[in-house]
């Protein structure tokens, strides 16, 4: 038994389209709400689509603190291609291209730096 959050009563598991649904069938069968929930698509992140996310945001914190570690023996410069690696699977996946040409060209460029300074 579950509650409907539309109509507020209680009803059984059958009378919803699937198991997340708040909404009991005879609820959303109203035209406009019908309406509203075809302009919305429900889905779920898959697993490549998770791990990139997190990847991503672990990247995004190394990009973001490169910059004041440069100073410090060049380790700044490490920290922007292990930023850039980390974050181009999320890109990758969101299919941002203007970013994955961004990450590719930091890429490169502290690759060369590195690559220089040795």
């Amino acid at each position: 038994m579950r509650r409907c959050n539309v109509c507020g009563k209680d009803k059984r598991d059958h009378k919803f389209k699937h198991e997340y649904k708040k909404t009991c069938l005879k609820c959303e069968t109203i035209w406009w709400r019908q309406l509203l929930r075809k302009m919305v698509q429900e889905r779920r992140l898959t697993p490549v689509e998770r791990l990139a996310n997190r990847s991503g945001y672990m990247g995004s914190a190394f990009l973001m603190v490169s910059p004041y570690l440069l100073p410090y023996e060049g380790v700044g410069a490490y920290t922007y291609l292990v930023g850039a690696v980390l974050s181009m699977p999320q890109v990758w996946v969101a299919k941002q291209w203007n970013i994955v040409a961004l990450n590719f060209n930091l890429l490169v460029g502290y690759g060369i730096y590195i690559y220089t300074a040795l």
